[in-house]
């Protein structure tokens, strides 16, 4: 696999080094020692998957510390615009979002790490979306950005008109008042 950093420090890219032939291809999706070889020094605990059809826009979701999440999200069918924004104060990329396309086909995966919002955009018929997560689901800690902030100026692919917003996403704090409780390091 080529692990390569974003613009955002510590938000991995992980491409695979496929291998195809008549029968069809394989892939390593996850290795712990090349995570390990790129800095990343973390134990997965749980996997998650979702089902979406075109449209869900789920996000800006994270938890606070000490209940944070790293998470390494890849799509197993159909495609997605996934999302990270820079939560850590102090951060220099404080603020910022990197967006880029999941797909079954392209197979690409992307490490992110504790500190960091995440969501995606279906764009797709339907998408099949995995993840694993460093730490469980932590109710009492869940927090989230508002996915159309103004101020992050995320141009998410669906149109508003079609984007499918949970009603939790819906009523989510702008990310000047959202809690946080990061600190870059």
């Amino acid at each position: 696999m080529i692990i390569r950093e974003s613009p955002l420090p510590g938000l991995l890219i992980i491409e695979p080094k496929l291998f195809e032939d008549s029968r069809g291809y394989f892939f390593e999706s996850f290795n712990r020692k090349n995570l390990m070889d790129a800095g990343v020094d973390t134990q997965f605990v749980q996997d998650n998957q979702s089902l979406s059809q075109y449209g869900v826009l789920r996000g800006l979701h994270y938890q606070l510390a000490p209940y944070a999440q790293s998470k390494l999200v890849r799509v197993l069918q159909g495609s997605v615009w996934d999302v990270a924004v820079d939560i850590r104060k102090n951060s220099p990329t404080f603020g910022q979002y990197y967006g880029i396309e999941l797909s079954a086909e392209n197979k690409i995966q992307l490490f992110i790490p504790q500190g960091f919002a995440h969501g995606f955009a279906v764009t797709s018929q339907t998408a099949v979306f995995f993840y694993k997560c460093d730490s469980f689901y932590n109710p009492e800690s869940e927090r989230g950005i508002h996915f159309n902030d103004p101020g992050l100026a995320i141009p998410w692919p669906i149109p508003e008109s079609e984007a499918i917003i949970s009603a939790k996403d819906k009523v989510l704090p702008l990310f000047k008042q959202a809690t946080m409780n990061f600190v870059y390091q």
